[in-house]
């Protein structure tokens, strides 16, 4: 455990609230915002312990942002602290997300984000390439887990399978610690994990999310319990990005039960890809534009909720891992494995971010001013936000 001052639920409650208010970008940005929090700013975790709970989180479906909340809750505070830092996490973006989608059901549209997403992109390029740097130091401290890290960064920027990419890293860093075992035996928690994360892997298949397996015909009743159920299923089988769950909402909720148009999911992920917090907050939008606010509560903790359940599960087992020199090893590869999956989304988001000159001087400034003055992104996120807004307002963005 941390050496900080223990801390309290409230605490916890304020930090996540204000994430789930300002944390734009996708997993990657908000794994850097709470690297910059809990580790830099309060020491509530070690780097270690803060890699081991991400590399955790990559190992398990759902979103995986929020599967850390749920993480650095329980080590603060425990199972109180777990439900928490979840919810408060959950609870700002489903209430923002809402409230557009009430909008988009009002008025048929969606406001206009452009401007708001054209000064925050930068701003968390800055935030995530510092996390980039801090992580690195613990994930790549030596010259074999630096080889691990790049390698992997390569293959998941050439479109690698990201539980492959974890476990090829895992058993690299493994097999060279073997030789220098004293007592070469797998360790029981080692097994565990590895039989778990392939029964989860194959969870998809077994409920008939597996692709090319939709149905077509007449729709299907649309009730609470079916929409909630749905949601369930995919919070439980769902790895990777909002892009996966574009995916596997078509699958389901347009070609399958015929509930949503094509139109209307392509809006309700742009909904979730634009606003604070988790992107699963998608779900959200579509129980909103289906059945009003009772939907989207059924909706929302239905996606949500595997997620609380696979952590639950899941904690004693990375605990496990860092008892034993060979699991430990084996953890070692999929934290330089988790760095540069981090890495190559963080790429990918600079490539959209950085359009032009004012655009890659806010990313420069607000390097600058993490680096030199350690202002809170938080601030640096809203005046991004503010910038772009008024430039789109001013007709100066070209769009």
């Amino acid at each position: 455990m941390s050496l900080a001052a223990p801390t309290s639920l409230a605490e916890l409650a304020g930090l996540f609230l204000r994430l789930g208010t300002t944390a734009f970008g996708g997993p990657a940005a908000h794994v850097a915002l709470m690297e910059e929090e809990v580790v830099r700013r309060r020491g509530w975790l070690t780097q270690q312990q803060f890699l081991d709970l991400l590399s955790a989180t990559n190992l398990i479906p759902g979103p995986n942002s929020t599967e850390l909340a749920i993480h650095i809750g329980y080590e603060r505070r425990g199972w109180k602290g777990l439900l928490v830092a979840g919810t408060c996490f959950i609870l700002p973006a489903m209430l923002i997300v809402m409230a557009f989608a009430w909008a988009y059901v009002r008025f048929g549209t969606l406001p206009a984000l452009t401007g708001i997403l054209y000064g925050v992109k930068p701003v968390i390029v800055a935030v995530v390439a510092q996390a980039l740097w801090s992580l690195g130091k613990s994930a790549l401290r030596t010259w074999p887990l630096r080889l691990v890290g790049g390698a992997a960064l390569v293959l998941g920027l050439l479109g690698v399978n990201e539980l492959l990419l974890l476990f090829a890293a895992g058993l690299a860093t493994g097999a060279l610690r073997w030789p220098t075992l004293a007592h070469k035996t797998v360790p029981p928690a080692l097994l565990k994990l590895v039989g778990a994360v392939a029964v989860l892997a194959l969870l998809p298949l077994l409920v008939g999310l597996g692709s090319g397996n939709t149905a077509t015909g007449a729709a299907a009743p649309l009730g609470l319990l079916p929409l909630g159920l749905a949601f369930v299923k995919i919070g439980s089988v769902l790895y990777g990005s909002g892009y996966v769950l574009l995916a596997f909402l078509d699958a389901d909720l347009v070609q399958r039960f015929h509930w949503l148009t094509q139109g209307q999911l392509l809006d309700a992920v742009v909904v979730g890809q634009v606003t604070p917090g988790p992107v699963f907050t998608t779900a959200t939008f579509v129980g909103y534009v289906l059945l009003g606010w009772r939907g989207a509560l059924v909706a929302t903790l239905g996606i949500f909720l595997p997620a609380f359940v696979f952590v639950g599960l899941s904690i004693k087992l990375v605990a496990q891992l860092r008892q034993s020199p060979l699991a430990g090893a084996f953890l070692d590869g999929l934290n330089a494995a988790s760095w540069a999956l981090m890495a190559a989304v963080s790429l990918t988001l600079a490539r959209t971010a950085l359009l032009d000159l004012p655009t890659v001087a806010l990313a420069l400034g607000s390097a600058f001013l993490l680096l030199r003055y350690k202002v809170n992104s938080a601030w640096l996120v809203l005046g991004g936000a503010a910038l772009g807004y008024g430039l789109q307002q001013a007709g100066l963005l070209g769009f």
